[in-house]
C-alpha cells in the first residue's frame, strides 16, 4: 500500500524562484511538483499543474501580459475598424467594437446613412455623447 505524501503548500513570488533555481537539474514537471503545483486525485493519481505552475513563474518575474490591464476576458481578436459586406448583404459589427464602446445588449441606435458612412447614435444618449 502506498504511503500518503504530505501536500506541499503552493510556492510564489521570491518564494518560487529561488525554488526553482535550487531544484537546478530536475525537469520542469519535477520542479513544478516539487513548488506545489500538482493535486492527488481521488484514486491516489498525482497528476502536476504545469500551466499554474507556468503562470506563477510569468507573475514572480513581473511580466505582464495582458495588454488590456483589467485582466478579464479571454483575448481574441482585437478591432481593426475596417469590416466587409457579407455574402448576405449583411454588415456585422463584432464584439470587440461594443465592448470597446462599453455597449450592452439591448442598447439601440438609431442609424443615418450618408453616401459612404453610417452614423450610429445610441438612443436615449445626450446630445454631448456620439
Amino acid at each position: 500500500m502506498a504511503t500518503k505524501k504530505k501536500k506541499i503548500e503552493l510556492l510564489t513570488g521570491e518564494e518560487l524562484l529561488k525554488k526553482v533555481d535550487e531544484l537546478g537539474d530536475l525537469s520542469k514537471v519535477e520542479k513544478a511538483r516539487e513548488c506545489g503545483y500538482y493535486t492527488v486525485t481521488k484514486n491516489n493519481v498525482e497528476r502536476v499543474n504545469m500551466m499554474k505552475f507556468y503562470n506563477a513563474l510569468i507573475e514572480a518575474k513581473g511580466v505582464e501580459l495582458d495588454s488590456s490591464g483589467n485582466g478579464h476576458g479571454r483575448g481574441g481578436r482585437s478591432a481593426s475598424y475596417r469590416i466587409s459586406v457579407q455574402s448576405n448583404g449583411n454588415l456585422l459589427i463584432g464584439s470587440a467594437y461594443t465592448k470597446k464602446m462599453s455597449l450592452n445588449p439591448g442598447d439601440e441606435f438609431e442609424i443615418t446613412l450618408g453616401r459612404k458612412h453610417i452614423h450610429l447614435k445610441q438612443v436615449g444618449a445626450g446630445d454631448d455623447e456620439e
